[in-house]
């Protein structure tokens, strides 16, 4: 059985979640606390990847992280009893809230690892080879996600199951902003939605310079062959040199492998990595809230007028 009919074989079982920045733009929050356990009104950030996740199919989740990052690993834990006696104590104005506490450690298998080696996006990976082995996997970052319809996670599974290749998620460009944030792919369009890409670009700079405007974001789906192309390029490194993901893919598609970009359909990405879009994510949420939803839409339109 050659390498390709035996990648055939192997479902999505397993995803790495990047979760070891430091989380500067939100100091002093995030001296001792992880930016993805900030709060989107009454959830973390990191607990709505993981749902995805899960939802997708994911069994085996692999945290990578850092300094200061124990509440994550408490929060994804069974719950105290101290906690559970005291919503015990709630009776059943309470027994929803116990439920929910209780299922967030059996959504998933969690195994953590600490960080080690080169500053960049490909770190987390060379953390977490032994763990994933021979079979293809998930990617995704601990403080921004995608809401579709199917979703991200879903519509990266179909255009693997169909091809059997690497998968970028990918949002189209919304302002000339953008393309100072994201990488951005070129290549040949397959359909509406998907893209055999030829050419990556790291933060072009402007629209002029991109070769789309098909923007790499949030996750990946990889294929294991992935790692070969990072131990190359780690012995590369030199002093001080960001060891990233992007020049590896070029490297592979130009040893012929296939990498393709999915455009997620029925899209909305949130990227809280900065204050600003944070802010503009709990917004949101909270405005779908069924809650809280009603009374902060009051609340705004009475802030708002009071400002003008």
């Amino acid at each position: 059985m050659g390498p390709m009919s035996q990648l055939a074989t192997k479902p999505i079982r397993k995803a790495v979640i990047a979760a070891a920045g430091f989380g500067t733009r939100f100091l002093p929050q995030t001296k001792a606390m992880p930016k993805e356990m900030l709060p989107i009104v009454d959830k973390p950030i990191i607990q709505y990847v993981v749902e995805e996740l899960v939802d997708a199919g994911i069994e085996d989740i692999i945290i990578v992280t850092g300094y200061s990052k124990r509440s994550i690993e408490d929060h994804f834990d069974s719950p105290s009893q101290d906690l559970i006696s005291n919503l015990e104590l709630g009776g059943e104005s309470k027994a929803t809230l116990l439920h929910e506490v209780r299922s967030i450690a059996d959504l998933a298998n969690f195994v953590y690892v600490r960080q080690k080696g080169p500053y960049g996006n490909a770190a987390p990976l060379m953390s977490v080879e032994h763990l994933i082995g021979d079979e293809p996997f998930i990617f995704s970052w601990g403080d921004d996600f995608v809401r579709a319809n199917p979703s991200r996670f879903k519509q990266l599974i179909a255009v693997y199951q169909q091809h059997r290749a690497t998968v970028l998620t990918c949002v189209p460009a919304k302002s000339d902003q953008d393309y100072k944030r994201y990488g951005f792919v070129g290549g040949e369009q397959i359909n509406p939605s998907l893209m055999l890409v030829k050419n990556i670009i790291e933060k072009p700079g402007s629209k002029e310079k991109a070769p789309s405007n098909y923007a790499t974001v949030s996750s990946y789906l990889f294929t294991p062959e992935l790692f070969s192309y990072l131990h190359q390029a780690k012995k590369r490194l030199t002093a001080g040199e960001e060891f990233i993901i992007q020049p590896c893919l070029q490297e592979m598609i130009e040893d012929g492998h296939k990498i393709y970009g999915c455009q997620v359909i029925n899209a909305k990405y949130y990227d809280s990595g900065n204050k600003i879009e944070y802010l503009k994510t709990v917004a949101n949420f909270a405005l779908e809230h069924k809650g809280i939803g009603p009374a902060f839409a009051v609340y705004l339109k009475a802030r708002l007028k009071e400002m003008k």
